[in-house]
């Protein structure tokens, strides 16, 4: 199983989890409620999931509410791709390379 990166990205007036895949990294708003951001990140992430088992793990110094979000979040994630590719491979929807 592959493990790739998530890093918290402080802005301003914005904070983002920052979901390493492929060329085009995803960003979650954590600063705002648009439960599109997430759905259309989440689409990407199943995209990615058909060629490979992967899990997120968060590479964060500070101890703040966003570091400690982000690490249930990522938990949650794991967990839910885990049980996601089983059911990919289980109907045969992944790719062979």
């Amino acid at each position: 199983m592959e493990t790739k990166k998530a890093k918290i990205k402080r802005e301003e007036l914005h904070t983002y989890l920052v979901l390493e895949i492929g060329e085009n990294p995803i960003q979650i708003t954590l600063t705002d409620d648009n439960p599109n951001n997430v759905k259309s990140a989440f689409n990407l992430i199943l995209k990615e999931l058909k060629r490979g088992l992967f899990e997120f793990e968060l590479e964060d110094e500070s101890s703040d509410l966003y570091n400690n979000i982000c690490i249930e979040y990522l938990n949650q994630l794991n967990a839910e791709i885990k049980t996601i590719h089983a059911e990919l491979e289980e109907y045969e929807l992944t790719v062979k390379e």
